[in-house]
């Protein structure tokens, strides 16, 4: 496991260098003028000349690259003063370094993006579960046929209409906001509650399908059905042998999908008026930020290498053969 653990470092260490490449040359050696961009509209000349010689735009372009890519690892040197390790370089908006700015925003996006995680894996997983046990029941039709309706809906569409409900028309609850969950565990989940179910929303449509086609088919199995030909408990060879299975699927999908659901936390961050990273990202584009906007790129690409990674481990762990591929 470990050695497997470690080649899944690896090859993020190498895709993340490669993002981060990939990153600069697009937007650095793009037509646009960088030196511009950071000195504004009423740009002088002389103050046009002084930040190409602060920021090294003067210097051969892979100089600059080197000097971006030592700077995530070592630290830079800005006119503003010195830029800790991991420095991602000095935002033209907001005057700050990028990475205390992301940093400030990261609670947020977090909170959503496990809130959303949490909400959807219970809810869809456990739907799915009880959906596939009671095949063609009530409970069956009545799980697989909201999931139906619940998968139409958008984040953009359905965001409107619960904040006019419980919001607006009702007054049942506040505004969201942020909280810190450290500080008031209780107002942290109160303040973010409506834009992570609504977040999750999609996505328990999803699984919960995905988790009952799973299911039944394992239950197929031909394992299965000895063990039930034994005489064990139908209970018992549901969770002891067709659960562990059905996971399989439902891990390489939670994988694929979380890139997915850091990009739903930008639609949902705009549709609740909340500051986090997703919104971040839009300024940066807005104000042609381009060193805020590429240290939200790597940064979305770094957690989505690590989840990514973390999947990869229960996979592993589910099924041993893929330590062995």
């Amino acid at each position: 496991m470990f050695q497997f653990i470690l080649r899944r470092t690896a090859g993020a260490v190498v895709t993340l260098f490669l993002i981060g490449a990939a990153t600069f040359f697009l937007f650095v050696a793009a037509p646009s003028d960088y030196a511009s961009l950071a000195c504004g509209k009423d740009c002088s000349p002389a103050r046009l000349e002084a930040i190409r010689t602060a920021y090294g735009l003067n210097e051969p372009l892979w100089t600059q690259f080197w000097d971006f890519m030592s700077g995530i690892v070592a630290g830079r040197d800005f006119p503003d003063g010195h830029c800790a390790a991991p420095c991602l370089g000095q935002s033209f908006y907001y005057g700050d370094f990028v990475w205390d700015i992301i940093m400030d925003r990261f609670p947020l996006t977090l909170s959503l993006t496990v809130g959303a995680m949490t909400v959807f894996l219970i809810l869809g997983l456990g739907a799915g579960m009880i959906a596939a046990y009671r095949r063609g029941s009530a409970v069956d039709k009545i799980a697989t046929g909201t999931s139906m309706v619940l998968s139409s809906f958008q984040i953009y569409f359905l965001g409107p209409i619960v904040l006019m409900i419980f919001v607006y028309s009702t007054g049942w609850v506040e505004d969201p906001k942020y909280v810190p969950f450290t500080g008031d565990p209780l107002g942290w989940l109160a303040g973010l509650w409506i834009p992570m179910v609504v977040m999750a929303t999609i996505f328990t449509a999803q699984y919960t399908r995905m988790a009952r086609a799973s299911l039944i088919e394992q239950l197929a199995e031909e394992h299965v059905r000895t063990a039930r030909a034994k005489g064990m408990p139908k209970r018992y060879v549901f969770f002891r042998y067709a659960w562990r299975g059905s996971l399989i699927p439902i891990v390489t999908v939670l994988g694929i999908d979380l890139s997915a659901l850091l990009g739903g936390g930008v639609v949902t961050e705009l549709t609740f008026s909340l500051q986090g990273i997703g919104r971040l990202a839009v300024d940066g584009a807005v104000t042609k930020d381009l060193p805020l906007t590429m240290g939200v790129m790597l940064v979305g690409a770094f957690f989505i290498l690590i989840l990514n990674i973390l999947a990869d481990i229960v996979y592993a762990w589910i099924d041993p053969r893929i330590r062995l591929s």
